[in-house]
């Protein structure tokens, strides 16, 4: 098995094997600028997903959030759609579990390279049956299907910055 180990860690060294993690600096830069559009029907989501943003460029990049002068790239986050599918009925016919699904649209710039990507981001719950999806519960599905929709336009970007380098 350490044999075993030791060859598959000789061949991805020796094919020039990078993580995507590795082409982060060519792909965000060191400093960003991020910008969340906020929804007049729902303005309490951009302070989450904005925060969520924050903690994502800096856990995932290492990157640090700066002005707009400063910055080496900017991120712009606009949310286009928040829907609750229901997943799950119980025997009396009641909804017993949800889908929140949150679509956002991403615009990264850098230099004269634009990307533009719409990502719906999913996050399923249960809720009790014949209850309503309570203001706390709807809140916390919205900000947990933004960080799934970010994570993966992170990582659309990890993987973008692995073959633009090359």
């Amino acid at each position: 098995m350490k044999k075993l180990s030791i060859l598959i860690l000789f061949i991805l060294i020796g094919c020039g094997y990078k993580p995507s993690s590795h082409y982060k600096y060519e792909t965000i830069g060191e400093k960003v600028f991020t910008q969340v559009d906020v929804s007049l029907s729902d303005p309490q989501n951009a302070v989450l997903t904005k925060d969520a943003l924050h903690k994502a460029i800096y856990s995932r990049f290492k990157s640090i959030v700066t002005n707009k002068k400063d910055a080496d790239s900017i991120l712009k986050v606009a949310y286009q759609s928040i829907k609750f599918v229901p997943l799950r009925y119980d025997q009396n016919g009641y909804v017993v579990y949800y889908q929140a699904q949150v679509l956002l649209k991403f615009k990264f710039i850098r230099g004269n390279q634009v990307e533009e990507k719409k990502i719906i981001g999913r996050y399923e719950f249960p809720i009790r049956p014949s209850a309503i999806i309570s203001t706390s519960l709807r809140f916390d599905a919205i900000q947990k299907g933004s960080m799934k929709a970010l994570d993966e336009f992170i990582a659309y970007l990890e993987t973008k910055g692995a073959f633009t380098s090359e």
